[in-house]
Parts: structure tokens; C-alpha cells; sequence
């Protein structure tokens, strides 16, 4: 049976979602919707129409599920919950202090149209998120550590940009090195905000802009800035196209536990990710969401589901023998 998918928004998220698709053979790329016009957005596979997001609740026997590519601050807390109610949705929402409020609106929607919803699929929140259960649950007695970086903060970047007299900007978190060494040594240190991870800003300031004044903005930014070491460049606009134009992220969850009857014995568990392209990397996880998706539905589940709700074996094309035999 092939998977048919949907892929609700067009942007980075979306054309990731669309090159996962061709990745894997058990699904089919249905449709796009888009809030712009239909005829401005031009896809990369031959032959699948595009169509207004208002289109799609009209189309509920064409796909088997919808993947929302929306943002997390407005897009999918109203979206997540209002496609739910036609559509098996996945999204990516990653707000992680709002994601109790976000599961349990989604989760009503799902359950009253009999739907499976899975939420805040990706890599933190998702594939850290499974780590750091896995750990914790192997080593009770422990202390957790999440670093990001080096990467684009697309997040911290759009809030740089919104600065009076900045044309455009990256900026990169960073992990603190001497940070890292210590936990993978074994130790487990209170570590500050600042103490893990440090800001690194590319800007291209505006002709005639007050460049002390943005910087100043940028390092004293409330809930983004203030808290860590923070450094401010100003470049070029062809520098930043030269060098800056990539989305790379990543990092690493380290769980630092003891065993032992007095617990005398140490041990580290680390998982770490280094991407190229932070959005393909996301959709990746998110389409294997899909597929766990459409399987949990098949057998008569709906609400609202994480990827820690999800067997491990939904997430993949392999058959429970061959992951038996290949994997095991």
C-alpha cells in the first residue's frame, strides 16, 4: 500500500517534505496547498497539483495524511487542531513549554473525528526527545545535558532582522567547549545558560545605519541575547551570500548516570547530530512520522501522538523481520 501525502505550505519545510517523499518508496507525494497563489509556487516532482490551503478540506479521500508545515508561533496551534479534524496530521511544532497546552487542544480535535495526529515531530523536539527518554529510563539515576549547535538559529536569526537598519543576518549557536568536556568526562556540573553555549551574529547593516546601536539591540535582546556571550559581525551582503547562505544545525543530548548497589559506577550516554540542512533533516523525521501514522491508524488508534508514543518499528519501511534480522 502506498502512503499518499499531502504537504500543507510550501516553504523550506515543505520542499524538504517533498524530496523525503522521493526517498521513500512506500509513499506518493498527492498534493501541495499553499496560502499564495497556486500558479506562483512551482514544485519539484512532475505532475502533482497544486492547490489553495482553503482547497484541501475538500480532498480528505485523496490523502492519507497531511504533513502541516507552518510555523510554531501562529501556524500550527490553530492549524495542528483544525486539520486534525478531516485530515492524520503530522507537524513540527517546537515550542517546548507549550507543547502540553498544543497536545491536548490537538488531541480533542483527533479523537473527535477518529484522526491520529502526531506532534512536534523533528529533532529537538523528536529525535533528542527519544534519546533522552531511552537514557533516562536505562540510567534513573542521572543528570541531563542537551547542547545545540554549531548551527543557524532561524529562530534568533528572523529576531536580528526585525532590528531598524538591518538589511539581514545569521546568527550561529554555539556549544562552550570546555562545557562539552567536562560532562563527556563523566562529570555533572550546574551549568548556566551562558556557561553552555555561546552567539555568534552576521549581520549586514543598511547604508548609514548606527552599527554600535544594533549592536547594542542584538546583545541586550530580552528572552534571545542577554543571556549568553554574544558576538556581533557586520559584513557584506555577497558574504553573507557566499559564506552564511546554508541552514546547518545540530548537537548533542548527553545523560550522565551511576549504577551499582553504591552507586560506585559511572557512565556516559551521548547521541549527536551534525546536519547539513536542518530543515531536510527535520522533514525526514517528520515523513517517518507519517508512516507510523497511517500505520497506527490502520489498526483503529487516533488522539494525539509524540514520536515517545510511537513503536519504533512504525517509524520504519523495513518489515518486523527485516529489522529483526538487519537491525536487531
Amino acid at each position: 500500500m502506498t502512503i499518499r501525502i499531502g504537504i500543507m505550505g510550501y516553504g523550506n519545510l515543505g520542499r524538504g517534505v517533498e524530496c523525503a517523499v522521493k526517498q521513500n518508496p512506500d509513499m506518493e507525494l498527492a498534493a501541495v496547498f499553499t496560502r499564495r497563489d497556486p500558479k506562483s509556487v512551482k514544485i519539484l516532482t512532475e505532475g502533482v497539483p497544486v492547490y489553495r490551503a482553503d482547497e484541501a478540506k475538500n480532498m480528505t479521500d485523496r490523502i492519507d495524511v497531511l504533513i502541516l508545515c507552518g510555523g510554531s508561533a501562529t501556524d500550527l496551534p490553530v492549524q495542528t487542531p483544525e486539520y486534525a479534524k478531516y485530515f492524520n496530521v503530522v507537524d513540527s511544532f517546537d515550542t517546548h513549554a507549550k507543547i502540553p497546552e498544543h497536545f491536548a487542544n490537538v488531541d480533542k480535535a483527533a479523537k473527535e473525528a477518529g484522526k491520529i495526529a502526531v506532534i512536534s515531530a523533528g529533532w529537538d523536539p523528536g529525535m533528542f526527545s527519544l534519546n533522552r527518554a531511552y537514557a533516562n529510563a536505562v540510567l534513573p539515576n542521572g543528570t541531563d545535558y542537551t547542547f545545540w549547535g554549531k548551527g543557524v538559529s532561524q529562530g534568533h536569526s528572523d529576531a536580528i532582522r526585525r532590528i531598524k537598519g538591518v538589511k539581514d543576518a545569521r546568527q550561529y549557536t554555539i556549544p562552550v567547549d570546555s562545557a562539552l568536556e567536562q560532562i563527556r568526562a563523566g562529570k555533572t556540573p550546574k551549568l548556566t545558560t551562558r556557561e553552555k553555549h555561546t552567539r555568534e551574529c552576521f549581520v549586514v547593516a543598511e547604508e548609514g545605519a548606527d552599527k554600535a546601536r544594533i549592536e547594542h539591540e542584538i546583545v541586550t535582546m530580552p528572552n534571545y541575547f542577554d543571556e549568553y556571550d554574544t558576538t556581533v559581525h557586520f559584513i557584506t551582503e555577497e558574504e553573507l551570500k557566499r559564506d552564511h547562505a546554508g541552514l546547518p544545525h545540530g548537537g548533542f543530548v548527553i545523560r550522565n548516570g551511576k549504577t551499582g548497589w553504591n552507586l560506585e559506577h559511572n557512565h556516559v550516554i551521548e547521541y549527536s547530530l551534525k546536519l547539513d540542512s536542518n530543515p531536510e533533516f527535520t522533514t525526514s523525521v517528520i515523513v517517518a512520522c507519517a508512516r507510523a501514522a497511517y500505520r497506527m491508524k490502520q489498526e483503529g488508534v487516533s488522539g494525539c501522538k509524540t514520536i515517545l508514543d510511537i513503536p519504533p518499528a512504525y517509524l520504519s519501511a523495513k518489515s518486523g523481520e527485516q529489522l529483526r534480522k538487519e537491525l536487531l
